[in-house]
């Protein structure tokens, strides 16, 4: 039996496994033995040979991926967001290079990126897949964009995107798996493990052939949590699912639709039409987690026109490495107005900034 029909015949016994107390490690060994395979399938034999023109230069502060099968509306949104000029035309695979453009948004330069269009298999290699979501697995947020009537295709991109190692719009478990050359495999957790137990743990382990290692478990996790640990080369993005082409659509099949993706990932649109693009860029700046710092020189006002933008939650030593690396070097202290307990407050380089936030940096 070939790889891809065993691969079959373990999903099928998984879907038929009604999940209990009593069948709980098999599931665990099934869907380990199912995660090793489509590693096999999907992830063996990467090429370190070149992807012409699949290469993409990060710039801005932030690179957004637009991911979608062929004719959903990728080029239309990218022209009708950016400046770029990607081809568009009412037949598959019209993009058939990596096409970038900027978005301008609350002062922050987002980098869009349009791929070529995903078909069934990418993962696995079909039409480019593997080049193309390569550089999907490099971006800082995802818009999986869809056509309205074909909304059944969120849920294949997912796959396509988890068969290549790609999860999304779920934060990184705390997890800590430690290879050694002898001793057994060693478990410790900080947390009670509801949703796994140690049994279940090392069956995974030597399903992937790793007999000895210390597993450190510092959150509450299950078993498909764990899998993707051992896995050690999974990348956490988080994603808006973008549903194009409402403008075609009844009202009555519109509403029900918006009744059934009722989330805050989720956005209706009509590229086209430019129908709810404020709203699809506001939820880009929200996802990325951007904010916005404005600096002040001694004895100046602050510079409102250009802040410069760093992920929610940095430090004053993120600022002054995006400034320059001397910066950090040289840092003395720094003043801070606004999250400051006080205005003009004196703090040091691990203080963390918010929003809008003034900062007055004093180097040696």
């Amino acid at each position: 039996m070939g790889k891809l029909e065993r691969l079959k015949e373990l999903e099928e016994e998984l879907r038929k496994t009604k999940y209990n107390k009593r069948t709980e490690h098999a599931i665990g060994l099934l869907k380990a033995k199912i995660a090793r395979l489509k590693h096999e399938l999907y992830e063996g034999g990467k090429s370190g040979r070149k992807t012409d023109g699949f290469s993409v230069k990060k710039t801005g502060d932030a690179t957004v991926v637009l991911v979608g099968f062929p004719s959903v509306g990728k080029s239309t949104l990218l022209n009708k967001l950016t400046n770029a000029k990607s081809k568009v035309g009412f037949y598959e695979f019209t993009t058939l290079n990596c096409i970038p453009g900027m978005l301008n948004y609350k002062n922050a330069k987002i980098q869009l990126v349009d791929i070529p269009g995903l078909i069934i298999g990418a993962s696995s290699g079909i039409g480019h897949g593997k080049k193309v979501l390569s550089i999907v697995r490099n971006s800082d947020l995802i818009l999986i964009i869809v056509d309205a009537n074909k909304t059944q295709q969120i849920e294949l991109i997912k796959n396509e995107l988890k068969n290549s190692g790609i999860i999304i719009n779920k934060k990184k478990p705390d997890i800590r798996i430690k290879k050694k050359a002898y001793g057994g495999i060693s478990i410790a957790s900080t947390v009670k493990l509801e949703r796994i137990n140690e049994d279940i743990i090392k069956s995974i382990l030597k399903e992937f052939k790793i007999m000895n290692a210390d597993v450190l478990i510092r959150e509450e996790i299950d078993v498909d949590d764990f899998i993707d640990a051992v896995y050690g080369n999974r990348v956490y993005i988080p994603a808006l699912f973008v549903i194009n082409k409402i403008d075609v659509m009844s009202k009555e099949d519109l509403k029900k639709l918006q009744e059934s993706y009722a989330d805050e990932n989720t956005v209706f649109i009509s590229a086209e039409l430019e129908t709810n693009l404020e709203l699809l860029k506001s939820k880009i700046f929200e996802k990325l987690e951007l904010m916005r710092v404005f600096l002040k020189k001694q004895g100046k006002k602050p510079d409102f026109d250009e802040p410069l933008i760093l992920k929610n939650n940095s430090t004053v030593k993120d600022l002054c490495a995006k400034i320059h690396k001397e910066f950090v070097k040289r840092f003395r202290f720094a003043r801070v107005w606004g999250s400051s307990k006080f205005p003009g407050q004196k703090v040091g380089i691990n203080y963390k900034l918010k929003d809008k936030d003034i900062v007055q940096i004093y180097l040696d």
